[in-house]
């Protein structure tokens, strides 16, 4: 099939596959952009051309691209076992071991972990046991999530209802019922006039707020992302936390942190939640577990949740398929071999974070940009129509869309969310990669101005 041309692989795609987050009628006129190769933070596309992959796949291939250790722990397992479930009492020495090297890399809380096939199924999983939890203590009332509005926790019903995207809500009935939604840390969007320290104040007490409205006796739960991603990657005030946790605490309800962007050492900690100094009860995982290399996804459980289900029996009526899949275990465990022998987590944090930050902040001259932000290998440029304001461009989206894909022309991958453009290159980038990165997003941005002054966008 490869040896096919990028026009013939171009018909059969539109022909027969239905992509996800895709425009259908826009992707037949377009054609896909078809990926045959890759080696290290490059992709090689259908034509030859060398793409430095600036979101790691999907936030996830955090190793980089042809580790040989990860392709050859799937081949042995799937030589020896290459599928059994864990139903009805039976595991396997794969999904056995990787549960208790989870326990040696996530925060002393977590001892036990629930496998899926990714963060959406993780998503859904955690909203099943919250409530079977509280049902379990005797207070079945406490069946709300509150989550944030542009969170994002998965595509899946559940973890679309969690989210708070409402073009997603808009196309499915969404949220299911027991979700509600609160403001996000945004502080360049929603800050006003306000510091961001005061902003990330106001952000977090809104969940006091909403509990209150609801009813204590009502409540299960706060999920949030350490640092949303999808939404635009919104790193919070660092008052923000503390005070959630202040909240989650007073309140008594469970602090769900979702990792699966933030996991693994995205952050220059291995979870985002240590580096904001939360305790969560709870922590979504999929995504740099197997650096994407198959998918796995899981729920980490505290000690003080996971014992209430251990201690008052009962069945619990969910699980997947491929929960806990023997290949996908084993290449999990090779991949936190490589994290850990490798320090690709200390590296991140003692010497790329840096590096990246500064490069990263250099764009913020560029008459384009209102503000860069970073934190660990996770970075956002916000795109306005005039300095040094906040103000947005009035087609919202069209700008970063338009920049996205100068980004590709030039050889790079960025995501635009709106005007936000967005990056979170493998964990194993070079400082020259980084670089790289910058210049070409550089050249991008210079473009787009170009566009901009065309187009009269404003």
């Amino acid at each position: 099939m490869s040896r096919l041309s990028t026009a013939e692989l171009q018909r059969l795609d539109s022909a027969h596959y239905l992509h996800p987050f895709t425009d259908f009628k826009q992707l037949a006129a377009k054609g896909a952009r078809v990926i045959t190769g890759a080696e290290g933070v490059w992709l090689i596309d259908s034509d030859g051309n060398r793409i430095l992959d600036g979101m790691s796949g999907l936030w996830c291939v955090a190793l980089g691209y042809g580790r040989k250790e990860l392709a050859d722990a799937a081949y042995r397992q799937m030589l020896e076992l290459p599928y059994y479930n864990s139903f009805f009492q039976c595991a396997h020495p794969p999904a056995i071991e990787l549960a208790q090297r989870l326990t040696e890399v996530t925060p002393p809380q977590f001892k036990h972990v629930f496998f899926t096939g990714s963060g959406s199924e993780a998503n859904d999983t955690m909203v099943r046991l919250v409530r079977r939890y509280w049902q379990l203590r005797g207070e079945p009332a406490r069946n709300v999530i509150v989550s944030r509005w542009n969170g994002y926790h998965g595509s899946t019903v559940a973890g679309a209802s969690l989210g708070g995207m409402k073009p997603m809500h808009e196309q499915g009935g969404l949220p299911i019922p027991g979700i509600v939604h609160i403001n996000q840390p945004y502080w360049f969007e929603e800050g006003g006039d306000l510091s961001p320290a005061e902003f990330g104040l106001r952000a977090a007490r809104e969940l006091a707020a909403k509990i209150e409205e609801i009813g204590p006796h009502r409540v299960a739960a706060f999920i949030g992302e350490p640092v949303q991603g999808a939404g635009g990657v919104i790193i919070p005030p660092e008052t923000y936390w503390p005070e959630i946790q202040r909240i989650c605490d007073h309140y008594g309800i469970l602090l769900v942190s979702d990792e699966v962007i933030c996991g693994f050492g995205r952050t220059g900690s291995w979870f985002g939640c240590e580096h904001f100094g939360t305790r969560p009860d709870l922590m979504p995982i999929a995504k740099g577990m197997s650096s994407g290399y198959l998918p796995i996804g899981g729920l980490m459980v505290a000690d003080r949740v996971a014992q209430v289900l251990i201690d008052k029996g009962g069945e619990f009526f969910h699980g997947f398929t491929y929960s806990g899949h023997p290949a996908a275990c084993a290449v999990s465990v090779a991949c936190l071999d490589i994290l850990r022998r490798e320090k690709v987590v200390e590296r991140v944090r003692d010497e790329l974070a840096g590096y990246f930050a500064a490069k990263w902040r250099s764009l913020a001259d560029h008459p384009l940009v209102g503000e860069t932000r970073s934190l660990g290998l996770l970075g956002a440029l916000e795109l306005v129509p005039a300095k040094p304001s906040r103000r947005f461009f009035a087609n919202r989206g069209e700008v970063g869309g338009a920049c996205r894909d100068l980004c590709v022309a030039n050889g790079v991958i960025s995501r635009a969310v709106r005007d936000t453009m967005i990056v979170a290159p493998p964990l194993v980038i070079t400082p020259a990669e980084i670089d790289e990165l910058v210049v070409r997003v550089a050249r991008a941005l210079d473009q787009t101005a170009a566009r901009v002054a065309k187009q009269h966008w404003a």
